[in-house]
């Protein structure tokens, strides 16, 4: 059962429009909310367009189109097929009727007026027996790629956040080792350069007292 949906701007998490949620489903989900914020400050223009989350008894999926993101928070046991076809129906809806508008809003919940269109879909989608027969009956025409839901990344919630924060450490430490052997690649050549000067400088102005004189006697 789909049980919550949430849409965001994608380049800066900007809430657009969300499903209004009773009290009981508010308390249920406030952990899976949290956990949905994280997932929007963690994408990226590289991030997979289609990702299915596991929390739980819980199953985030979420669908990137036209620098929008749409989450829906539904069981586990739910069809990700189904999942991705009440999200996609709600992407081309909103890209229809707001789509020009996404990138000059400025204000949360512009876009509030969508949650007539995102209950009424997701009453469709409801349950799985009511959910597919909407689909037979062409309602929900699934695309080439919600046909093979093996394409549709899957993750687990946990390892997403603790190997993404591990992740970004990395990529912290990498940059900081890089640029500081960058600088002990310079040290070390200014030391030889300096090694060499002291070595051989005694002997090249020896050198060079030889020459002065050798010219000076015979020339």
């Amino acid at each position: 059962m789909v049980r919550s949906t949430i849409i965001v701007r994608a380049s800066d998490a900007l809430p657009l429009a969300a499903s209004v949620d009773d009290e009981q489903t508010e308390q249920a989900l406030q952990e899976h909310k949290q956990q949905s914020k994280l997932i929007f400050r963690r994408i990226s223009p590289n991030s997979e367009p289609r990702c299915s989350i596991e929390s739980g008894q819980y199953t985030l999926h979420y669908l990137i189109a036209d620098n929008v993101v749409f989450l829906t928070i539904a069981d586990k046991s739910y069809p990700r097929k189904l999942a991705f076809s009440y999200l996609d129906e709600l992407s081309k809806e909103f890209a229809t009727t707001y789509g020009p508008k996404v990138e000059t809003v400025r204000k949360p919940y512009a876009f509030v007026g969508f949650d007539t269109f995102m209950s009424k879909t997701a009453r469709l989608y409801r349950d799985t027996r009511t959910a597919t027969a909407a689909s037979s009956s062409g309602l929900d025409k699934l695309n080439d790629e919600l046909q093979d839901v093996t394409r549709i990344m899957t993750k687990n919630m946990e390892e997403l956040l603790w190997r993404g924060d591990s992740l970004d450490r990395m990529s912290h430490l990498s940059t900081s080792l890089r640029s500081e052997s960058e600088k002990y690649r310079k040290a070390a050549r200014n030391i030889n350069l300096q090694a060499m000067l002291r070595q051989y400088a005694p002997l090249g102005a020896v050198a060079l007292v030889l020459i002065i004189f050798i010219y000076w006697k015979f020339w």
